[in-house]
């Protein structure tokens, strides 16, 4: 995996000013971090009034590379739960932050940590040895897994679970605050597999390997990548090679997240006729993507136009 750089000595003195300065005052909730906006999203919905969710990372960065600011050592200090992607997604940016915080509660295998990719379904998990030669291969399986809507589902179980383990009085809210998720998710999934049924077992081109979870819920099929290799940067030969299989199997949409550069998409695009979709992976990747409900309605919306499109 990549690593970004170590978190700079501003912030480790700032690390030291934090584990010296008084706790803040108690208001009776939960004070609830997490890595992403999805998860903060999910865990907004199961905490209502009785938590306090904040993400570190925003919905328009790169989840695997986000710069370490001198907030985030104090609002990881104050927190009674640290909610995680996990399967090494946060690798290069957290584990120093969560260190550095001097919070007991929130350190690895401590009781306010909190790894959703356990309560998830993985996919992509590689059989025997990762090497270098792969690329960024993500060795405990894809960590994309929110963008399958099932998956938000049990993750906002294990939340409501772990919850109800720290708050026992309030079980019975956050046991309703569920179950209210847990219609309203229902009903909205079935919405959108009934806009994406026209377009079912269409093929695909993504940048990266953010979509396995999304393609494989609503039954899309992804044959290729802008990227040779996991975070590995579009290569002259590799691009002729897509170009050509693109051709060949008539692919005409090209799925791009936000932070990537659009010149090599675009020129694929080109050349194949294909359409590229900026989709977004994240809550909070536009303004209007407020919640896990509109991160799917965004991005339903956009393949559909793309899909008419290019009929």
């Amino acid at each position: 995996m990549n690593f970004s750089k170590a978190i700079p000595a501003a912030l480790l003195s700032l690390a030291l000013l934090f584990a010296s300065a008084p706790p803040a005052a108690a208001d009776g909730k939960i004070k609830i971090m997490t890595a992403t906006a999805d998860l903060a999203s999910i865990a907004q919905e199961i905490g209502g009034d009785r938590a306090e969710v904040e993400s570190i990372a925003r919905g328009y960065q790169d989840p695997h590379f986000v710069d370490a600011k001198p907030s985030f050592l104090l609002k990881l200090r104050k927190a009674d739960l640290l909610i995680v992607v996990g399967l090494e997604l946060e690798i290069g940016w957290l584990p120093p932050l969560i260190q550095q915080s001097g919070n007991p509660k929130i350190q690895v295998a401590a009781p306010g940590y909190f790894d959703a990719s356990r309560f998830a379904r993985i996919l992509e998990i590689p059989h025997g040895q990762v090497t270098r030669a792969e690329g960024d291969v993500h060795p405990q399986g894809n960590p994309h897994y929110w963008l399958d809507p099932d998956n938000g589902l049990r993750i906002a179980k294990a939340i409501q679970d772990k919850l109800s383990e720290m708050h026992p009085a309030d079980a019975a809210y956050f046991a309703q605050r569920y179950a209210a998720f847990e219609q309203k998710l229902k009903q909205a999934e079935a919405q959108w597999l009934a806009q994406m049924k026209p377009y079912a077992g269409r093929k695909v081109v993504t940048y990266h390997r953010s979509w396995p979870n999304f393609a494989d819920h609503f039954h899309l099929d992804v044959v290729g990548y802008i990227e040779p290799r996991p975070g590995i940067p579009p290569s002259p030969q590799h691009t002729v090679e897509l170009i050509q299989q693109m051709k060949r199997d008539g692919v005409k949409i090209i799925l791009v997240e936000p932070y990537f550069d659009l010149k090599t998409p675009n020129s694929v695009a080109r050349e194949t006729g294909a359409k590229v979709v900026v989709m977004m992976p994240s809550v909070g990747g536009e303004k209007e993507i407020t919640d896990y409900f509109k991160l799917f309605d965004y991005d339903i919306a956009k393949l559909q136009q793309a899909f008419d499109a290019t009929k």
